[in-house]
């Protein structure tokens, strides 16, 4: 590890979002400790990819145990960015859009344990660690936790919407440790997450395409970076202009 350079801690990073943002992290000098359910993929070849830490975040005592792996791993090194970008957002086994009359209940609480309640955990567990390096926390959130969403269902809209209000109120809080926190709101992202009728929503985007996890990306890395080091508790769209309507 070198203690010279910047270090970010990214979840949710085997695929889609959280992959894009590890690669711009790196590209950009940053050295990365990852974190997913499953095995990463594309990160190996560098040497600022510090280490991958395979664990479940929707249940507390995975989380605790990741926070300690990370810390193990960062010794008296500082923290300089931690991007919340684990969720789910579950599907039912017809495709219909599960909403707040059907579906069971016990799924609304998975979906909050790991879309809202693990972000807070982690900016908790450290938040030390970042107070050290005067560094950032970027959440993901979601163009449905804004609106009603055709596909997403309510309990992922309602989570994401959650985790914009955490936000606000962490961005409160943590600024008294000289830690920024804000968030990126993706629209329609061409990642796994995606089914093919999501096709049908590209009119209702003015760019006229769907977004690509690269385009997310860049929206983390810069609040992470020091281009927005005067910017905290703001929420970025990341949407092509679909969030205007």
């Amino acid at each position: 590890m070198d203690k010279g350079l910047k270090t970010a801690v990214i979840t949710g990073a085997s695929q889609g979002i959280g992959e894009a943002a590890t690669l711009l992290f790196i590209e950009r000098g940053w050295q990365v400790i990852t974190c997913a359910r499953s095995a990463a993929r594309s990160f190996s070849s560098s040497d600022r990819w510090l280490a991958h830490i395979e664990a479940d975040l929707s249940t507390n005592e995975g989380v605790v145990a990741f926070i300690e792996q990370v810390l193990d791993i960062l010794g008296d090194a500082t923290l300089h960015a931690l991007v919340n970008n684990a969720g789910v957002s579950p599907k039912s086994l017809n495709r219909e859009r599960q909403g707040c009359l059907n579906g069971d209940i016990d799924v609304w609480r998975d979906v909050f344990e790991l879309n809202f309640y693990t972000p807070l955990r982690l900016g908790r567990g450290f938040a030390s660690a970042l107070a050290k390096g005067r560094g950032s926390i970027v959440n993901v959130t979601s163009i449905a936790g804004h609106k009603i969403h055709p596909f997403a269902g309510s309990a992922y809209s309602a989570s994401k919407a959650a985790l914009s209000a955490l936000t606000r109120e962490l961005a409160n809080e943590f600024a008294s440790l000289n830690v920024r926190v804000n968030a990126v709101a993706p629209g329609e992202i061409t990642t796994e997450m995606i089914d093919p009728e999501y096709e049908m929503l590209i009119p209702r985007i003015p760019l006229n395409r769907m977004g690509t996890p690269e385009d997310a990306a860049r929206s983390i890395y810069y609040l992470a970076s020091e281009e927005a080091i005067y910017i905290t508790g703001a929420e970025i769209w990341v949407t092509g202009g679909q969030h205007m309507f």
